[in-house]
């Protein structure tokens, strides 16, 4: 994995004191969604880099009988603790301190719904670590994911997120101020008021757009997928695709996250 890497924990921990109902309420109805039932009754749910602990919590929230949480940064794990004691203070919730490349070694098992969204192509190996997390899904469990498309201004924005993960506090801040403005006068030739746009975002998952702003143009380790060579990936493993929201993108303000829903085939006996 690479050595040079956007601290993920610490931006959590910034957006998870924008956590509230509201927001809770539009996880739900995102991951509700993507998986296609509003039940979770009876279900166990493994959150692979569980960031804020959301969307865990919005497992939790839709009756998952047990629900772990995972993340490679120690501020993340902080952060999703904090987040389940403000608002789930039961004991169905594990949270561990683990990448995805250890969890065959933690001996977690199988679950229902294996879910991680925008994680795995930050792993530096995003190939392995889709491999690695779909070993955890049972049979006929669900594994819901969600990638980097790629689009024709990848490689830059690999420069660009290296460069950034380097840079000082006031070089960061002024380049998110240039993507911003950039971004806004982009959203004004579409006939969309940038301040309309923004206070819309959190619809979109719960998210805040000047967290996922600092999120993206940091995001490194970077890697991008084809949604062909998604399914094709995990085809030998026996997954089969139930659906895929795909958009194709310009690209030159982001990849943007392709969700996919796949199914693994078999007995639970």
């Amino acid at each position: 994995m690479s050595e040079v890497r956007f601290e993920f924990g610490k931006n959590w921990e910034s957006f998870s004191h924008l956590i509230d109902e509201d927001r809770i309420r539009q996880a739900e109805d995102r991951l509700v969604a993507l998986l296609g039932t509003r039940d979770l009754s009876g279900k166990t749910f493994l959150d692979i880099g569980c960031g804020s602990g959301l969307h865990s919590l919005a497992a939790l929230r839709l009756g998952a009988k047990q629900v772990l949480a995972v993340d490679l940064d120690p501020d993340s794990v902080a952060t999703t603790r904090a987040v389940m004691e403000r608002f789930w203070n039961r004991d169905n919730i594990s949270i561990k301190n683990v990448s995805v490349f250890d969890l065959a070694e933690e001996r977690i098992g199988t679950f229902d719904v294996v879910y991680s969204w925008g994680v795995l192509h930050h792993t530096g190996d995003m190939n392995r670590a889709i491999q690695m997390a779909a070993a955890h899904v049972s049979p006929r469990g669900r594994f819901a994911i969600a990638l980097y498309g790629k689009t024709r201004f990848c490689e830059m924005w690999k420069r660009i997120k290296h460069w950034y993960v380097s840079a000082t506090p006031s070089q960061k801040a002024r380049a998110e101020r240039i993507y911003i403005r950039l971004f806004g006068l982009y959203r004004g030739l579409q006939g969309q008021r940038m301040s309309t746009y923004v206070a819309a975002y959190k619809a979109g998952r719960g998210m805040d757009f000047h967290h996922d702003v600092r999120d993206w143009i940091g995001g490194y380790p970077y890697e991008s997928i084809a949604p062909q060579e998604v399914t094709a990936l995990l085809a030998p493993l026996g997954f089969q695709l139930v659906k895929q929201n795909v958009r194709e993108r310009f690209g030159f303000f982001g990849s943007g996250n392709d969700e996919y829903l796949f199914e693994k085939p078999g007995s639970n006996n």
